[in-house]
């Protein structure tokens, strides 16, 4: 399901760094390019400052980044110019948004691909789901149906044949009488203690230091998994941008790469690798 910057006091946006608006200027004899990146939570952090090295030494861009906390805000700060790029979205959630946006928005490269994670205190295995239990689940569009197709394929749950984003109507069957709970995205973990269930987004479950090997169900990777991969985005005028070229390469790397597989392993894998 997964990241950037906004400056204009929206609640629940954590400043790291300081804003570029992707600004060149001279120091010394060199010209020294901003960019700035928004991103959603803090998990990643050290993968961004890799990237942010490479971004200096190969193209001298000084990479920084905005976080977020919330899947709301980063494409309003992106098309509003507060941010010059951001990377937290899927091809799904951009399609989505931009349907109600005016197409403002194109993803121009790759990041990362982290499936959702089902977790349930009072089960190890998907048969033990208790009749009755509250699960909590994204309330977005995107990730909540992504979250029910989740639960659909871990058999929990049948939905309407037909339907690529489904809601809470959308469910045909739940033999076991599931109480699926809408909360946003980020209060998912906290959700997840109190309701003792919840599918979560990794980059939310690191955050809130939550076992990912804990899960009792994993998104399964599938041919078209690739629509949920997490992308960097730019305004339609930039998508072409040499500049906004280099900081995707900037990510792009094989030390990148190690650094995904070293620390989080199948969790969060490096999407521009996959085919």
């Amino acid at each position: 399901m997964v990241s950037k910057v906004i400056t204009y006091g929206i609640i629940g946006v954590v400043a790291v760094g300081t804003i570029g608006f992707g600004v060149s200027h001279v120091a010394g004899n060199k010209t020294e390019k901003v960019v700035t990146v928004g991103i959603v939570g803090t998990a990643d952090n050290d993968l961004w400052k890799i990237a942010a090295d490479t971004a200096k030494e190969k193209y001298n861009i000084t990479l920084k980044t905005k976080q977020f906390t919330d899947y709301n805000q980063p494409n309003i700060a992106l098309k509003n110019g507060s941010i010059d790029l951001n990377a937290y979205q899927n091809q799904v959630f951009l399609t989505n948004w931009n349907k109600a946006n005016g197409h403002a928005l194109k993803l121009i490269g790759r990041t990362v691909f982290t499936p959702l994670r089902f977790y349930d205190k009072n089960a190890s295995k998907v048969s033990e789901v208790k009749d009755g239990q509250t699960i909590a689940v994204p309330n977005d569009a995107t990730n909540e149906g992504r979250a029910l197709q989740l639960l659909q394929s871990a058999g929990l749950i049948k939905i309407k044949a037909g339907v690529d984003l489904p809601t809470l109507k959308d469910i045909v069957e739940n033999k076991k009488h599931l109480v699926i709970k809408e909360v946003a995205a980020d209060q998912t973990p906290a959700a997840y203690k109190s309701a003792g269930a919840a599918v979560i987004n990794t980059n939310f479950a690191k955050d809130a230091k939550i076992d990912l090997q804990s899960a009792i169900y994993v998104e399964p990777v599938t041919s078209t998994s690739n629509k949920w991969y997490i992308q960097f985005a730019a305004t339609n005028k930039n998508v072409n941008k040499k500049l906004y070229k280099e900081v995707v390469k900037s990510f792009q790397t094989a030390k990148a790469e190690k650094w995904l597989e070293k620390t989080w392993g199948d969790a969060e894998q490096p999407a521009w690798t996959l085919k």
